[in-house]
């Protein structure tokens, strides 16, 4: 029996908390490309427990005069927020440790075995989740809804490395269990939506605790000569950043597919589009691993790494990065590059925060969060196109 804990969405308060991005993640300096991002609110009125989701039938008006949304577009954008909240969340982490702006170490060195301009694609992609996650609040803001704000869970551990801000953080990149099919099934000429299934690129990854961040100075290492434990953290970060990416892929395109406002099917295709260029990145980059096998003694796991670049089937082969023709809409059909899955009951919103649970990524959070972003995913599934 589900437990009686009800998660709302609170009206925005008129209090510097709501509109100060800063208490929302730590503000390291921006990039100058991105700096129409200190113009973006990030702050919302807190999600909290205790009510009905969507409580209230009653519409607000749109501050803009625009038509009001129905309860399905507005149950899809807060769902969004959300996931872009909690990936600005992972992201920042990244950021800190392994972005532009970071010290140079051996972990960022590791990154950059990946590619040489690793650093500054994690700091673009950190500062687009934040954007995300502001324009999808102020969007609902601007038409009379309520917003969100996972503040009051933001109480994990971060990193102990001494330069990362001991803030408390949404995500947990530090005990991973990292699905890696994502790799096969972009290669592949099938598609889950079919029912197909696919085998883990770096199966070890998906078995037991990984650590995707170092935990302390000592996991830093030397930037000019990373030991094989520093270098796979950085590999499993390369991996886990496709993993991430390709959710959000699917979810977009999944949403896309309920939404009745063709105003909110544009934030959502236009969005959308810019994950699939972060995923179509990092399925580039994380094959260049190095090979390598090593021993995480405070997660008691092994990871081991191959060389995809050379000798690959081609459900392996690192270069493969456009998606394989395949099966789609329907059998009969001829084969089509797609993103996928894009069908019901596979990667939708409730699919997707099952595999970040899954992931490991809410390790240490309390069931009301759980609750409450299950709620948040279930009201997104349950959208019906008007």
């Amino acid at each position: 029996m589900k437990s009686e804990i009800k998660p709302t969405v609170i009206k925005e308060r008129d209090s510097a908390e709501s509109s100060n991005p800063s208490q929302e993640f730590p503000q390291p300096r921006r990039l100058a490309r991105r700096s129409f991002l200190r113009n973006l609110g990030m702050g919302a009125a807190l999600l909290a427990p205790g009510a009905a989701l969507l409580g209230g039938s009653s519409k607000a008006s749109a501050a803009n005069g625009g038509q009001s949304l129905n309860a399905g577009d507005v149950a899809i954008l807060q769902l969004l927020a959300a996931a872009e909240l909690i990936e600005a969340d992972l992201w920042q982490q990244y950021k800190e440790l392994g972005g532009v702006d970071a010290p140079d170490s051996g972990y960022k060195a590791g990154l950059v075995i990946l590619d040489g301009d690793q650093p500054q694609y994690i700091s673009d992609n950190t500062d687009d989740e934040l954007s995300h996650a502001a324009f999808l609040n102020a969007y609902l803001r601007s038409k009379g809804e309520r917003q969100v704000n996972l503040r009051q869970f933001a109480n994990l551990p971060p990193s102990q490395v001494s330069f990362v801000p001991q803030t408390g953080r949404l995500t947990n990149l530090k005990q991973l269990t990292v699905d890696t099919s994502w790799w096969t099934r972009y290669r592949s000429t099938t598609n889950p939506d079919f029912g197909a299934r696919f085998p883990n690129a770096v199966p070890s990854l998906d078995i037991g605790l990984h650590t995707a961040i170092p935990r302390n100075n000592d996991e830093l290492g030397d930037p000019n000569n990373p030991s094989d434990h520093v270098k796979a953290i950085a590999f499993t970060a390369g991996f886990h950043f496709g993993y991430i990416e390709q959710g959000g892929t699917s979810l977009y395109a999944t949403l896309a597919q309920k939404v009745t406002s063709l105003e909110v099917l544009r934030i959502l295709l236009s969005i959308g589009g810019s994950e699939i260029m972060h995923f179509q990145t990092w399925q580039d980059k994380a094959g260049n691993a190095t090979p390598l096998t090593d021993f995480d003694p405070i997660n008691n796991s092994t990871v081991t790494f191959i060389d995809l670049t050379t000798g690959q089937p081609e459900t392996l082969q690192a270069n493969l990065i456009m998606p394989e023709p395949c099966e789609f809409i329907r059998r009969g059909l001829p084969a089509c590059s797609i993103i996928r899955p894009t069908g019901p009951g596979q990667l939708d919103a409730t699919g997707v925060i099952n595999s970040f649970i899954a992931d490991g990524l809410f390790t240490g959070q309390p069931p009301q969060f759980l609750q409450l972003i299950n709620s948040l995913a279930q009201a997104a599934d349950a959208a019906q196109r008007e």
